[in-house]
């Protein structure tokens, strides 16, 4: 080395190969592009994903091609629920090392609180479907026909993502319902029409996909209220390197149809 500290020969080459590795893992990845860091034997250790209940058939099948291309992570079960009480988990210090929200709203939250490395992604979108389950035995048609008292109606609550859109939905509609219950996320929505313990609901599109229990139908104006899905690695992520690069892996190509197959539309 001069005295300059110039690196020559082999040496010089690996630390350049070093610094351009780390480089592209801080570079923010885009839908369609490829995972930066996903290289097996690069990454090793722990993962810890947390997501909205909606991308639960999606996230698991994603955390399985991830693993399979990265034997040495392990991603443990995944936490899904309601963004919303996610992202006050995470706030409160869950740990976490990536967060993939139902809505920008509560990304945001966790981003005020300086929690979010770098910026989020947006890398999916929903919309709202009304379910009921097998034979719609309540006659449902359209959403004028949530009002009707004599039928059992269950939502997701307001402050959840799926909630906020169903609100957004009726109120454009000019329909006012009285659940019977409000759900923290939606699955329990989804699961209670199923079951029959209430006779409609309203659910993302992607929740229906390939059920038989329920049916589903698309409501005037679903088109209208869109739900777009941010992700991001967390500042205080246990594993970065990892977090990092299952974030590329879902804004990747591989991710993207993943979630397409699952119902989901383009951010």
């Amino acid at each position: 080395m001069n005295a300059r500290g110039a690196v020559r020969g082999p040496a010089r080459f690996a630390a350049l190969a070093a610094a351009a590795a780390i480089t592209l893992a801080g570079c923010a990845a885009t839908p369609g592009s490829e995972p930066e860091a996903s290289d097996s034997g690069e990454l090793s250790g722990t993962l810890s994903v947390y997501a909205a209940a909606s991308l639960a058939t999606a996230f698991d099948r994603i955390a399985e091609e991830f693993e399979a291309e990265n034997p040495r992570v392990d991603i443990l079960p995944l936490v899904y629920d309601g963004s919303s009480t996610l992202a006050r988990q995470i706030v409160e210090g869950a740990p976490a090392d990536v967060f993939a929200a139902a809505d920008e709203t509560n990304m945001t939250t966790v981003e005020d609180a300086g929690l979010v490395a770098g910026s989020a992604e947006l890398f999916a979108s929903n919309t709202l479907v009304i379910v009921v389950p097998a034979g719609n035995p309540g006659g449902v048609t359209s959403l004028g026909d949530l009002a009707d008292p004599d039928l059992s109606i269950v939502l997701c609550a307001p402050e959840v993502p799926c909630g906020a859109a169903s609100t957004a939905l009726l109120a454009a509609a000019g329909v006012e319902v009285q659940p019977v219950s409000v759900e923290q996320n939606v699955t329990a929505v989804l699961t209670k029409v199923a079951t029959g313990e209430a006779d409609a609901g309203l659910v993302y599109r992607t929740d229906v996909v390939d059920r038989d229990d329920v049916e589903s139908i698309v409501p005037d104006g679903a088109a209208e209220v869109v739900n777009r899905y941010p992700i991001a690695a967390l500042a205080d992520a246990a594993n970065p390197e990892a977090a990092a690069a299952f974030v590329g892996f879902v804004l990747g190509a591989r991710g993207q149809n993943i979630l397409a197959d699952a119902g989901f539309g383009m951010p």
